[in-house]
């Protein structure tokens, strides 16, 4: 008997419909395998101050009274948390639906822009199944995921995400109600976070392969609603205090030239799986020089160029400009305390994925042994990196030892290394890292207190009856 073969177009037809079938829960599976064991790490850095010491998000009516105030949504899923569960697990539980939800996402927008850009179905599928996995797994997305406090890129990205869908499906079906549910998911991200004021601009990206005029009047409700958004905003005292304070911390010719070294830093962690970060100290450019002029100008040329090729080359032009769009907010003019963080990429590090994603797929044809292979070795490598990232978030001094041993001329890292080892109850060693923070940085008072209230076994966090039995045994 002769077994029964498939013609070439229908195998590809077959490959489509098993992709289309199984890819929007393979992206999903992978990350609550990866993230499972975080879900037993601790409270770390900022999530002391927003939330475990945060008043105003450890009861819905605490939440409540709280309001009118800054990213309303975001302090009221910690209010949710807090009632059901107030340990860290809770958190890191939802943070991680919010990433299986956005990685479903990103499989479903690329898949159906590959199409549009002139991928056949099983390479847009494959692509985007690619890409999906290499945004879900890579361990930048640690800091938006396992680190608590960095919910708010996950979930204004998942929202942002959900409103991109809800704009395609608006595209397709041409109901108001999809656009409807694209304005409210909008509304969502921005209450979230901010910088999601920035998506009426990616959706015109997306439909760049559409009539500009019609895609624009569609666009018309959202851009009226981040006007909207933007002045109500400015209204509360909370948001004109911190654009106060941003303005304050440098001026915005000294934050473009430290920002174009700060992307180009961004950039590299794309490909320094290796290099994570949680507090990367990266310089100030504070005087016009010739090394941060030229990258200005190297950055405006990519971008004038990707602009220019949106359509002759789709996959590479959206790559560039949906990584610099989701930059922009925080990452171009307006100044933050600290330069740059791996969390800022959770969003933009979609588009480069794509492109990695396409090229790869591309030798599907011709070389698919290779291919797997390159997929297996890409995807083996970020999972073993993201599962090594994690195990730092499971204590606050493995936390920040990493964060010491990457930059050891981090006072601040030296000074919260500190911190956590007088919470153990190391005294010595805590010692000597207030004394080495005070070395790094003479300027910083804080370490030198903290130095002295050690001493005088007074420093706040400090259980002394806890310690001296510990001792004592």
């Amino acid at each position: 008997m002769h077994s029964m073969q498939l013609a070439p177009t229908e195998q590809r037809t077959s490959n489509a419909a098993l992709l289309t079938t199984l890819a929007p829960v393979l992206p999903a599976v992978a990350i609550l395998l990866l993230w499972w064991p975080s879900l037993s790490a601790s409270f770390q850095f900022d999530d002391w101050n927003v939330i475990v010491n945060e008043p105003r998000v450890h009861s819905l009516a605490a939440w409540w009274q709280s309001m009118p105030g800054i990213r309303p949504l975001l302090k009221l899923s910690y209010a949710l948390n807090m009632t059901i569960d107030a340990g860290p697990t809770g958190f890191r539980v939802v943070n991680i639906l919010i990433h299986a939800l956005s990685a479903t996402l990103v499989w479903s927008l690329l898949r159906t822009r590959g199409i549009r850009a002139g991928l056949a179905e099983v390479d847009a599928s494959g692509a985007a199944l690619i890409a999906a996995l290499v945004f879900a797994l890579h361990p930048a997305q640690t800091e938006a995921v396992t680190y608590i406090s960095g919910r708010s890129s996950a979930l204004a990205g998942c929202f942002c995400l959900l409103s991109l869908y809800c704009w395609v499906r608006s595209e397709q079906t041409e109901r108001a109600a999809w656009l409807a549910a694209c304005c409210i998911c909008f509304g969502l991200a921005a209450a979230t976070k901010e910088t999601a004021l920035i998506l009426p601009l990616a959706l015109l990206l997306y439909s760049a392969d559409r009539p500009w005029a019609l895609t624009v009047k569609r666009l018309t409700p959202l851009l009226l609603l981040m006007v909207l958004m933007f002045c109500v905003a400015l209204s509360l005292p909370t948001y004109r205090r911190l654009l106060a304070v941003s303005l304050d911390t440098r001026t915005i010719g000294e934050n473009v030239l430290t920002q174009s070294q700060a992307v180009l830093y961004l950039a590299g962690q794309l490909i320094r799986i290796a290099n994570s970060n949680v507090d990367p100290q990266l310089p100030v450019v504070t005087s016009l020089n010739w090394p941060s002029v030229a990258l200005c100008l190297a950055w405006l040329s990519i971008l004038g160029i990707a602009s220019s090729n949106v359509r002759r080359a789709p996959v590479s032009a959206f790559a560039v400009l949906w990584f610099l769009l989701w930059l922009a907010p925080t990452n171009s003019l307006l100044p933050r305390l600290d330069v740059a963080n791996d969390r800022q990429l959770y969003l933009a590090l979609m588009g480069p994925a794509w492109w990695l994603a396409a090229r790869l797929t591309s030798w599907q044809r011709h070389r698919p042994a290779l291919l797997l292979v390159a997929v297996g070795i890409l995807l083996a490598a970020l999972s073993w990196a993201t599962y090594q990232r994690n195990r730092v978030y499971q204590t606050e001094i493995a936390f920040w030892q990493d964060a010491a041993e990457r930059d050891p001329d981090n006072s601040r890292a030296a000074n919260n290394l500190g911190m956590a080892y007088a919470v153990d109850c190391r005294f010595n060693e805590a010692a000597k890292e207030f004394q080495r923070a005070s070395t790094l940085s003479p300027d910083d008072y804080v370490s030198r207190i903290n130095l002295i209230l050690l001493h005088k076994g007074q420093l706040p966090g400090v259980d002394a009856q806890r310690c001296a039995a510990t001792t004592s045994r």
